[in-house]
C-alpha cells in the first residue's frame, strides 16, 4: 500500500525506539472524537535528535511522516494513517519563563496542554491568553490552527517557533517570518514544531481571572462538553456563524449512524456511541450541501481530516 511502513523499517524503528515504537496503534485511543483507524507505526520521541533520526530512517524507505498532537481538532479515517506517526513525549511539555522589560517571554513545549499554559500565565499575573481558557489540546496544535475564541487568537501573543526540519535539522522561525490567518498557520514543509515562544504582558490578576471566568462560562453554556467531539467542525464565514447557518438549515439533531449534530450547538458533531469516521464525513458533506443550497455559502472545515480517505 502506498506510504505504508515496510517490515524492515518497522524493525529498525523498534531497534531505535524500543517500546516507544508501536505497530498498528489504534488512533481512536488518541482522539477526542474516540474515532480513527490504526497508524502503521506510532513513535513517541523525547529529543530533537530523535526527530532527526526518524526523518533519516523514513527517507531511506521512503516513508511519509505525520505529527500527531493531542487529537482534539482532527478526524482520522477508519482506515487509519499510512506511514510513521510522531507523538511528542513529555520532554516537549516543559515551560520556561524569562522576564523581558514590561512583559515575560514564555517558552512552551509543543506537547504542553494549552490549559496548563493558560493557568500558569494567569497565576503569574500575565495577560494575553485569557481567551484560551477551556480550549482543549496542546500548544503545538493550538499554534497550527491559530486557536482562538471570543475575539482573541494565539497569533497575537506568539513571538517565535522552534522546531526540526527534515533537511535543515533544528531551526528557529522569528516572529517576522510567521504567517497567520483565520484558524490557519503557514508551516514550512517537513517542519516539526517542538517549542513555541510567547510574549505576555503583566496585568491585573483580578481582571485576568474575571476574563477567564467569563470565557469558561460562555464556553460551558454553548458547547456539548459531555460527548466525544472534535470542537467546531466548520470555520465561521465572514460576518456570520457556521452554527447559526447549520441550525437555520434545520440540521440540529441530524444523525448518521452514531455521529450526530449537537442539539446544543449546531457546529459540533458528537459521537453518541461508536461513530465511524465515514459517518462523520458524510454528515459534514450533508451540512455543506444543505447550507450552500439555503444560504449560498460553502462552509469550510475547521477540523483536519487525517489518514487514508480513499473510497472503499
Amino acid at each position: 500500500m502506498d506510504g505504508a511502513v515496510t517490515t524492515a523499517l518497522a524493525e529498525r524503528l523498534g531497534e531505535h525506539f524500543g517500546g516507544r515504537a508501536r505497530a498498528n496503534e489504534p488512533l481512536s485511543r488518541h482522539t477526542s472524537f474516540r474515532i480513527g483507524g490504526p497508524a502503521d507505526v506510532w513513535v513517541e520521541v523525547e529529543t530533537v535528535e530523535e526527530i532527526a533520526t526518524l526523518y533519516r530512517l523514513a527517507a531511506e524507505a521512503p516513508t511519509p511522516i505525520l505529527v500527531f498532537g493531542s487529537g482534539t481538532n482532527v478526524l482520522v479515517s477508519d482506515r487509519g494513517i499510512r506511514g510513521i506517526v510522531i507523538k511528542l513525549g513529555r520532554a516537549f511539555a516543559a515551560l520556561e519563563w524569562r522576564a523581558n522589560g514590561g512583559g515575560t517571554h514564555v517558552r512552551a513545549g509543543a506537547a504542553l496542554t494549552f490549559k496548563r499554559l493558560v493557568t500558569e500565565a494567569a497565576r503569574r499575573g500575565l495577560s494575553g491568553l485569557e481567551f484560551a481558557e477551556g480550549i482543549p489540546g496542546s500548544v503545538g496544535g493550538g499554534l497550527l490552527m491559530n486557536a482562538g475564541a471570543f475575539g482573541g487568537e494565539i497569533a497575537t501573543v506568539v513571538d517565535g517557533v522552534a522546531g526540526v526540519e527534515a533537511a535543515a535539522g533544528a531551526r528557529y522561525l522569528q516572529r517576522a517570518d510567521l504567517r497567520f490567518g483565520y484558524r490557519f498557520f503557514e508551516l514550512p514543509p517537513s517542519f516539526v514544531v517542538t517549542h513555541v515562544d510567547f510574549l505576555l504582558l503583566s496585568g491585573d490578576a483580578e481582571t485576568i481571572r474575571a476574563r477567564m471566568s467569563d470565557a469558561k462560562r460562555r464556553r460551558e453554556s454553548r458547547q456539548p462538553l459531555g460527548w466525544p467531539n472534535a470542537g467546531s467542525i466548520f470555520k465561521n464565514p465572514p460576518g456570520t456563524f457556521a452554527g447559526k447557518l447549520i441550525e437555520a438549515a434545520g440540521l440540529k439533531g441530524r444523525r448518521i449512524g452514531d455521529a450526530m449534530i449537537s442539539d446544543q450547538h449546531a457546529n459540533f458533531i458528537i459521537n453518541v456511541g461508536r461513530a465511524a469516521a465515514a459517518d462523520v464525513k458524510r454528515l459534514m458533506e450533508e451540512v455543506q450541501t444543505a447550507v450552500e443550497q439555503r444560504h449560498g455559502i460553502r462552509l469550510v472545515p475547521e477540523i483536519k481530516l487525517m489518514g487514508d480517505w480513499r473510497t472503499m
